[in-house]
């Protein structure tokens, strides 16, 4: 499942999709919140422009949406549910996790989007 060649492989590590060979980002480090976003313009491997078109990654602004509310219901399940606390602890427990993950909601909403438009092709050559 998370083998090179698979979608999950490249979302989860943040590699090229196209060569998955090399890290999109230039700091690895997600919490470096000057660079959590700063990513190479080319792949130095197989040379995917990451930055398809102007304007590319404001697709990834649903994405980012859609994973901040899965990871809201998922700490109201934990702080309600399984910890039987009261509405606003449960409350707060869902303000601090998405302040706590947002630099990984911010990532992983970028590769999840690169992912829908590129193709993994590991033996192309590179692009001009």
């Amino acid at each position: 499942m998370f083998k090179k060649g698979s979608k999950f492989n490249s979302i989860f590590k943040g590699s090229c999709p196209k060569c998955q060979n090399e890290s999109m980002y230039k700091s690895k480090n997600l919490y470096n919140f000057n660079q959590t976003l700063n990513m190479h313009d080319n792949c130095g491997n197989c040379g995917l422009k990451y930055q398809v078109e102007p304007s590319f990654f404001y697709g990834a602004m649903y994405v980012s949406y859609a994973l901040g509310v899965a990871f809201a219901v998922a700490a109201f399940i934990i702080s309600k549910v399984f910890l039987g606390s009261s509405l606003k602890t449960s409350f707060i427990a869902i303000a601090i996790t998405i302040v706590a993950f947002m630099p990984v909601i911010l990532r992983l909403s970028r590769n999840i989007w690169i992912n829908i438009f590129v193709k993994y092709a590991p033996k192309d050559t590179k692009e001009s």
